[in-house]
């Protein structure tokens, strides 16, 4: 990916995003199991941080430099 392309910086976010909000549904199913595997859920959970953390970075990328 070209860091200083923003329609590709915008696809990876988009891409990011939807697999957040997924990740997000399926730790939302399995917290309603009560047979559900805690470290699974743990293991989408720490997933979902660390989207979180590069949709952040990304988001990020996409806002022009001020000058000072």
């Amino acid at each position: 990916m070209e860091a200083d392309d923003p329609a590709a910086i915008a696809r990876k976010l988009a891409e990011l995003k939807v697999e957040h909000r997924d990740l997000d549904l399926a730790i939302e199913r399995l917290t309603a199991d009560v047979s559900a595997d805690e470290l699974s859920i743990k293991r989408l959970k720490k997933r979902k941080l660390w989207l979180k953390d590069c949709i952040a970075r990304l988001e990020s990328a996409l806002i022009p430099d001020q000058p000072a």
